[in-house]
Formats: structure tokens, sequence, C-alpha cells
């Protein structure tokens, strides 16, 4: 299986910071706890915002889709959602929240496939096909096979069992198949989420003047060190088959979410 054999081909990444590039639009799909131990209710919270950079949010309309994954079942999450309004540094704009149930052992891989979004300035639509897990247990459960998304990153490492010093790598799809000298660009969350008042806390670093970018290998490959521990993102840009949206570019990006931690 190529995903496998793609692992002996890492050294042919590159890893890179791109001059003269604003800090990239992430669709985030975020819960406090990604590892658990007993059956419990998560929070969750779906933003479009700016992470690293911490700036403005912006207004999402209803995702097409939302669900999770697990043991090869798909659930319907959607109509779990409700509207709320999410604080950023300056400005408020519209997101959503769940509550959803991890009972059983195994991988909960959440996928929100948003409306696209248009971006005025750039004056292109743009639509974040993104992913994120929780693992409930311990038992792995498929966090590593792709789920026949028309865009997605499949993970290399363990997306919940990642520490800093260690590398992540994944493999970027685009109808199922690996995409050679795709572009990501790379964010971490900079301000805290605050699931109780819907908001991103302070900045904890001063954000890079420009973009932490990598390119994939010949058979679809990244890899990035982990310098800090939280949460990760990794968006592939515009490597989906959709290029067109209400007559304008569509730029449909594959996300991916992890989180990293001090290995004690």
């Amino acid at each position: 299986m190529i995903i496998r054999r793609t692992v002996l081909l890492l050294v042919l990444m590159a890893f890179f910071v791109l001059p003269n590039q604003a800090s990239a639009h992430f669709q985030l799909v975020y819960t406090d706890a990604v590892v658990l131990e007993k059956p419990t209710t998560m929070e969750m919270r779906l933003v479009f915002g700016h992470p690293l950079e911490n700036s403005h949010v912006m207004k999402m309309e209803k995702p097409l889709e939302f669900y999770y994954v697990h043991k090869g079942k798909k659930v319907n999450l959607l109509s779990s959602l409700q509207s709320i309004m999410w604080q950023g540094p300056s400005n408020k704009a519209a997101a959503y929240e769940t509550q959803v149930k991890a009972k059983r052992n195994g991988d909960y891989i959440f996928v929100v496939v948003p409306a696209p979004y248009y971006e005025k300035s750039e004056d292109i639509y743009i639509q974040q096909i993104t992913k994120s897990f929780v693992n409930r247990g311990g038992f792995p459960s498929g966090w590593n096979e792709p789920l026949g998304l028309k865009t997605e990153i499949v993970p290399l490492n363990k997306p919940t069992n990642v520490f800093v010093g260690s590398t992540f790598s994944g493999v970027v799809l685009s109808n199922g198949k690996p995409v050679a000298e795709a572009e990501l660009e790379i964010e971490w969350i900079n301000g805290s989420p605050d699931l109780n008042k819907n908001r991103f806390g302070a900045s904890r670093v001063d954000p890079p003047s420009t973009s932490i970018v990598a390119i994939t290998d010949v058979n679809g490959v990244f890899t990035f060190g982990i310098p800090r521990a939280g949460d990760w993102g990794f968006a592939a840009l515009g490597v989906g088959p959709d290029k067109t949206h209400n007559g304008k570019e569509l730029s449909q990006d594959a996300v991916i979410w992890i989180r990293a931690s001090d290995l004690k």
C-alpha cells in the first residue's frame, strides 16, 4: 500500500518558510481533550479563523456535512450543530457548537465539509474539508485509513499521540490519489480556545512574519518537526478536484488537526 511505502521517502520532503505571505485561513474542529479515558460528552466548536496570527475570525455558514467515523460507521452530526458567536481578538463571527458522546473505545474521526467561503480580497472561494481526531480508551481503530473524501490528509503518525521534538507525517490525497508537490500551510493555535466563553485567549507567542510551508514529495508525503505542544493544523491548498464555485475560482483544501504533548 502506497501509504506504507512512502514512509521510506520522507527525506524527499522540503520544509521552509515562504516569504511575504500572510497567515492562512483555517477551519477548526476543536475539543479540549482528544484522549479520553472514560465515556464522555465532548464540547466541540467549529470556527473559521487565523489561529497562529490570532487575528479576526470569519463568518461560517452552516456546513454542508459534519459527522464522525468510528470503526467504519459514519454518524451524522449536522442536525446537532447550534449557531453561536465566537469572539476573536478583534471581532466576533458566526461559528457552531455541539456536544458529542464518546462511549465506545477507539478512534473518532471528525469531518466537516464547510460551505465555500467567499474571500473578497482575493475574489475566490475557499472550502477546507477538515479532519480532527479523538481517541477513547487508547485502542486504535482506523486513524490511518482514508475516508474517501474529495480531498484529505491521511496521517502516518497517530494524531492524538504526537510529542514535542518528534515529527508528524501525512499523505495528501485528491480523489483517493496522492498529490505530489502539494503546498501545505502549517499553523498552531496561538490563543487557547475557551469553550465556556466561546472565544480565543490572548496570544502566547509572537507569530512568525511569514507562513510556515511544507511541500509533499512524489508520493504525496510531507513531514513536519513538532516544536511546541498544542494544536497543529496542516492545510494542503487547492488540491481538491473542484476548482470553481459560483463562476469563480475555488481553493478546495484538505485540512488536518493534531494534538502535540510534552513527553514527561
